[in-house]
């Protein structure tokens, strides 16, 4: 290789294709440490795509994974990672089976791939993945002040989960529906089962901070007090902030007979009150709200230079000087909760006479949904509780009774303190190599007319690629027009700034911006008609579909033609995830995608839908289909005595067929790694029927989001890298796209990082056949491997080389 070659290449691992060269590892190979707490075994984007996740940027702060400040609310729930993710359209909790054009035979005439013992439940295994995002908190290899992140990370996907996937349980409970999902279950056990597990891991998350990290942050001079530790100087201290503070925000709404039960916004943390006037009197009860928009942690007194900071949480100020709220009444009874309600609303996209104000309606009506949980503090008072119970019309499973802070989401506040040696250090994504930085004067056309450039976020760093390419677009008068499809992006995006000053300069701009991305509409909403107010040309999606791809197309005038420059990624066009999530994308000037792109945005906008493309996979045109092919001819090469391989790397594999597929490629003889972040339908290791596949999961500093595919084709080597991972909604109800890899270089580089991922020490874990994981502890006499700090690393080495 050159030195562009080596550059692009060199992450870390060998410059060779180890991943198609190497079996899988086995288990005598596996050295487990099994979680013995209830905290062992799970970011949409997409919310629906991913969990939402937070991590340390560059900037010194703490964003969640819609790029939203960590503290804001319900926002702070987009994506996603994908938490978060990720309920979309065409995602519902159903979980019926995907459209077959006819299965194929077993490899074994005796087995009966469709049998519900050879699927797990794709609820309990996304709690399988929360468990491991719990057990990050759980850790103490981690940094403290990590590990409270994960506490409020934990929080936000279970929460997103409980809204979507439970919500969507109960109204088919409610609905009568008892259809069995692959693995054999009823709406009604699932939501049994998910809810008990549920309160498992809210229970050891819990005890997590109260038995480990709040006494680690005490010895670290971080000290959360409860009432009763205060002085009597603290608490004049916290009286006089409260009364001049926090007193005037507060509305306590009264439920008697004279007044309704007052509503609660969803995920607000609020205080039950019972009072009365004199000891005869029946009791009163009223609702107190803690204010999102006042510091959770509230810190006591001046430093006194001895290292130590002590804080209160606001719920403890506000429950000790109720009686400046209520003067004149005593109070007898006092208990924290928090209610989560249902997101699950639908519409019939088919009857709606106007999109744009079908999605209003569906954010008003999430805000009134039915409540599906109730977290309230340890044993709360009987006639509280009854009363809370009877109005939101809750069963016993729904209540969750908690020994500690009922919303940890506030808990990015603490993990944002200045404690530098209690953090994973800062990370700054680096230049591209072979693109350079702005001040290299390089066009970014010449180079990827050059070659294709590969860039992998976040050691890429997205403002030198994937926005820089739009903005040398927009102010290149050789640009004749660029379009984008926009899932989610962040709250002062510069990507849609970028695109109105094409606009402005002249070019034709196209713009889809998917207004059904669950927890973003009210973000896109307010981008479309911002771009609509520009003159730019808008479309909302397409009826039935969800558009999930994010690619981007540019229409360059040349001496030689008009040429199309194309990138097609895995992630979003948002530039603070891009510093959280773990990416790919391509820059490309192959004229066979550039016009499969030209065909997608020609179906946005004049909803015509092609099968046949040149080079991309896109769903719902040819995707599945061509999945299915390179499995089966995978399989049919094992069976004739070749040598076969897959690897697969998606955040989720639930697709019934291909579940199928893959069980089938296995009992051909097909050697098969599957690295999954999240939800997993397959069994590995089951005899005669999986035994050559090992599914692996990768949860730590960054959120892996990106998809990879590799098909050893006999020698030939197929790599592909897009939108879509292997469930029925991104095959069958949304537009995705996966193109191929093609240059040996770039190759090269995917297998480089898969290898990295399945060697991986510190951060995988592997499932086994019951559906459990174990965490992958090194051997003895095995060097130690981060993927994630492999991978800074090296683009750290790249960028100080070049």
């Amino acid at each position: 290789m050159n030195g562009d070659d080596t550059s692009e290449a060199d992450c870390g691992g060998q410059n060779s294709k180890s991943t198609a060269n190497s079996n899988r590892e086995r288990s005598d190979g596996l050295t487990v440490q099994p979680m013995s707490d209830g905290g062992s075994p799970n970011d949409d984007e997409s919310a629906d795509d991913e969990p939402t996740l937070a991590f340390r940027t560059d900037d010194g702060g703490d964003r969640a994974a819609d790029g939203t400040d960590a503290r804001s609310g319900d926002d702070a729930e987009s994506a996603t990672a994908e938490s978060a993710a990720e309920v979309d359209a065409g995602d519902t909790p159903t979980d019926t089976e995907s459209p077959l054009e006819g299965r194929p035979p077993s490899a074994s005439p005796d087995v009966d791939l469709s049998a519900p013992k050879y699927y797990l439940n794709r609820e309990l295994s996304e709690l399988a993945f929360q468990r491991r995002v719990l057990h990050e908190a759980i850790d103490e290899k981690n940094p403290l002040l990590e590990r409270v992140k994960f506490l409020a990370i934990f929080t936000t996907n279970v929460d997103e989960f409980i809204r979507k996937r439970v919500g969507g349980l109960k109204q088919q409970i409610a609905a009568g529906i008892t259809e069995e999902t692959p693995d054999g279950r009823t709406p009604g056990e699932q939501w049994r089962e998910v809810l008990d597990e549920s309160h498992e891991l809210l229970e050891r998350q819990a005890a997590c901070y109260r038995d480990e990290i709040k006494p680690a942050l005490a010895e670290e001079g971080i000290d959360i007090v409860d009432y009763e530790e205060l002085s009597a100087a603290e608490r004049r201290e916290v009286r006089d902030y409260f009364e001049s503070s926090v007193l005037p925000t507060l509305t306590p709404l009264t439920f008697d007979p004279a007044h309704p039960f007052p509503f609660i916004s969803n995920q607000s943390l609020s205080l039950a009150v019972l009072t009365r006037e004199h000891p005869e009197d029946d009791l009163t009860f009223s609702r107190v709200k803690i204010p999102r928009n006042q510091v959770r942690f509230i810190q006591l007194g001046d430093d006194e230079g001895n290292g130590d900071d002590r804080y209160v949480l606001l719920e403890t100020v506000v429950r000790e000087n109720l009686d400046l709220l209520f003067p004149d009444v005593e109070i007898v009874d006092t208990a924290l909760f928090r209610v989560t309600r249902n997101a699950e609303v639908r519409r019939d996209e088919e009857v709606a006479e106007d999109l744009i104000e079908m999605v209003e309606e569906v954010l008003e009506e999430r805000r009134f949904a039915t409540v599906v949980r109730l977290e309230i503090e340890r044993e709360p008072p009987a006639q509280i509780l009854e009363i809370l119970t009877r109005e939101l019309d809750l069963d016993d499973r729904e209540v969750f009774e908690l020994d500690g802070p009922l919303d940890y989401r506030d808990f990015f506040e603490l993990a944002d303190l200045d404690r530098p040696e209690l953090r994973l250090p800062d990370w700054t994504p680096q230049p591209h190599p072979r693109l350079g930085s702005r001040e290299d004067g390089r066009s970014i056309f010449d180079v990827v007319r050059d070659r294709d450039v590969l860039v992998h976020h976040p050691y890429h760093a997205f403002e030198d690629t994937v926005q820089r390419f739009l903005e040398e677009a927009a102010n290149d008068p050789d640009v004749l027009a660029i379009k984008a499809a926009i899932y989610r992006t962040a709250s002062d995006s510069q990507i849609i700034e970028t695109l109105i000053e094409a606009a402005r300069n002249g070019k034709q701009v196209a713009v889809m911006v998917e207004l059904k991305a669950r927890f973003d509409e009210e973000n896109n909403l307010e981008w479309a008609k911002r771009l609509e107010e520009e003159g730019i040309h808008v479309a909302y999606g397409t009826i039935g579909y969800k558009t999930h791809t994010k690619t981007s197309l540019v229409v360059r005038e040349e001496d030689d033609g008009v040429r199309l420059y194309s990138h097609i990624g895995t992630g979003n066009y948002h530039s603070e995830t891009a510093k959280q999530y773990e990416d790919l994308g391509l820059l490309t000037a192959d004229r066979d995608i550039g016009q499969d792109l030209v065909r997608v945005f020609n179906y946005f906008t004049g909803h015509s839908m092609h099968r046949e493309y040149r080079k991309l996979l896109v769903a719902p045109g040819n995707m599945r289909e061509r999945f299915v092919d390179l499995v089966r001819e995978e399989a049919e090469r094992a069976r004739n005595g070749e040598d076969a391989r897959i690897v697969v790397k998606v955040n989720r594999l639930e697709d019934p067929q291909l579940v199928r597929e893959l069980y089938n490629a296995s009992m051909a003889g097909v050697d098969i790694d599957l690295i999954v972040r999240d939800v997993c339908r397959l069994r590995p290791g089951l005899e005669d029927v999986s035994e050559t596949i090992t599914v692996h999961s990768i949860v730590g500093r960054f959120l892996e989001h990106s998809r990879i595919f590799y098909f050893r084709a006999g020698g030939e080597e197929r790599y592909f890298t897009g939108s879509a991972d292997w469930m029925a909604r991104n095959l069958d109800n949304r537009v995705e796209a996966v193109t191929p890899i093609e240059e040996p270089r770039l190759q090269s580089r995917l297998d480089e990082i898969l290898e990295t991922l399945l060697e991986d020490t510190r951060n995988r874990w592997v499932m086994q056949p019951d559906g459990s994981y174990e965490r992958r502890r090194k051997r003895v006499d095995e060097p130690s491997t981060d993927v994630h700090a492999t991978f800074m690393e090296a683009a750290w080495e790249r960028t100080t080389r070049h």
